[in-house]
């Protein structure tokens, strides 16, 4: 039941992924960043917005490169024209984990109370961008598909992290 940082920072390694963007997150901050920054497997590119996290994720891919962009919901919610620009009309494989700070554990985000956290994934659908809810342990096993999806179809996907891992 436990989400584990170690295991889903194994699937990112598992997905090609090298490069690392972020923007610190009160969700992912404590548990995989600070390994990821002390990971000599990653190369790790601190942002101070978000939208141009989306930009340098998109610009890595065109150089052969694989990207995850590590943001909060809010983040998202402010990158959302940068989103539809450079990653979905660009068709740019832009991999974002996405973590939903105050998500009330087992309750889906469209049922959140929270109005912020409601919005992500009508959002999303309606930008017709796919993402996937990473939970619960099992929930981790999606992370490499979704990946691989991504860069096959040259398509944004994101993978909405719904607890702090540990």
């Amino acid at each position: 039941m436990e989400l584990k940082a170690s295991e889903i920072i194994k699937e990112i390694k598992r997905a090609g992924i090298r490069f690392v963007v972020a923007l610190p997150d009160r969700t992912t901050s404590e548990h995989m960043l600070k390994p990821i920054l002390q990971d000599r497997d990653f190369k790790v590119v601190q942002v101070c917005k978000e939208d141009e996290g989306i930009s340098i994720c998109s610009g890595l891919y065109n150089t052969g490169q694989r990207a995850l962009l590590l943001i909060q919901h809010t983040g998202l919610l402010d990158s959302v024209n940068s989103l539809r620009g450079v990653a979905v009309e660009g068709q740019n494989p832009v991999c974002m984990m996405v973590g939903l700070l105050g998500k009330e554990p087992g309750v889906p985000p469209t049922q959140s109370k929270r109005y912020g956290l409601r919005i992500v994934e009508p959002i999303l659908d309606a930008m017709g961008i796919e993402r996937h809810l990473i939970e619960e342990s099992e929930d981790i096993l999606k992370i490499v598909p979704a990946i691989e999806r991504a860069y096959e179809r040259s398509a944004p996907v994101v993978l909405l992290i719904g607890r702090e891992p540990r």
